[in-house]
């Protein structure tokens, strides 16, 4: 896949393509049915897919202190829309300047001019340009002029429940797992580098990974998981806890991964956390050795709820 910054790497090209526009927070399933659609028109007809999103939420720019957590880091999500087949992806810079642009000007700027737009798909809840008047009609009334043809993609439900990001953000935030692994098509991970922790998982017996992540990414809600980590190496189950350690005193929530099967060191490795059954809420217990007891149990409930992954081919 092709990766491009700014309106400033335009125009993209000879070639005409078929594109689509959107934040696309978490790439769920409603946004992969976007990406499944571009694709399959750009290859019948021999042109390039192109996925055009934005560098941070749009929100951060419109309604400052007001924007949504995030589901994914930049770098995930450019990871998931090429594993989604798209030939290029375009990532604007969206300030306060962009947010200014009128949609007629996106249409010609970006659309005609700069990505030689043939075909135009969107999800039915899109909006663009200065004060978000530009919608699916706006590209259906100003395409012929500027050689594309546009496409509404329905909103996708699972069991009547509209699928959206921010429906598995409100998940998550209960501690809900079962739909955003629904909406998602996979489990919710969070991405991060391990940093140096306290020490006390290991003077427990169980070594844990402290992961820094993005602060503009959402953690489940505080507690105790069972899940999977990814490094270099490979994939292992994993304990995970989402929380503030108060049996040692609070600390700013964080999130600690306790790798079973692993033994070696992590520090400033780059670790993946997938989510896949919250166990229980964070307690505060009354010695180091209570606590101990209660993480042995996380680890055995992991192992029954958690298959192995499958070892990478030498």
């Amino acid at each position: 896949m092709e990766l491009r910054h700014g309106l400033e790497s335009l125009p993209l090209g000879s070639g005409a393509t078929v594109v689509t526009v959107g934040f696309f927070d978490g790439v769920h399933r409603g946004h992969q049915a976007v990406f499944r659609r571009i694709v399959e028109f750009a290859r019948d007809r021999g042109l390039r897919s192109v996925v055009v999103t934005f560098d941070r939420h749009p929100r951060e720019i419109l309604t400052p202190g007001r924007e949504p957590k995030l589901l994914t880091t930049p770098d995930r999500k450019a990871r998931l829309i090429e594993a989604a087949g798209a030939d290029v992806l375009l990532v604007l810079r969206f300030d306060r300047a962009f947010s200014l642009i009128p949609a007629e000007e996106f249409v010609r700027r970006v659309l005609a001019e700069g990505l030689h737009a043939e075909h135009v798909v969107v999800g039915a809840n899109f909006t663009f340009g200065h004060e978000a008047r530009g919608t699916v009609e706006t590209l259906r009334t100003l395409g012929p002029a500027h050689g594309f043809t546009a496409e509404e993609i329905p909103i996708l439900e699972l069991d009547r429940r509209p699928v959206s990001s921010s429906s598995i953000r409100e998940a998550l935030a209960e501690g809900d797992l079962e739909w955003p692994t629904r909406a998602l098509g996979r489990p919710h991970a969070v991405d991060g580098t391990v940093v140096v922790g306290a020490g006390r998982g290991m003077d427990l017996g169980f070594p844990t990974a402290n992961l820094e992540t993005d602060p503009r990414v959402l953690l489940p809600k505080t507690g105790i998981y069972a899940g999977r980590a990814s490094i270099q190496e490979g994939a292992f189950v994993a304990a995970i806890s989402v929380g503030t350690n108060p049996t040692f005193g609070r600390e700013p929530v964080h999130v600690e991964a306790y790798l079973l099967d692993f033994a070696g060191e992590l520090h400033g490795e780059a670790l993946t956390v997938e989510f896949w059954a919250r166990l229980r809420d964070e307690e505060r217990f009354d010695s180091p050795a209570a606590l101990t007891r209660t993480m042995a149990e996380d680890v055995r409930r992991t192992r029954e709820l958690v298959p192995a992954p499958e070892a990478r081919p030498a």
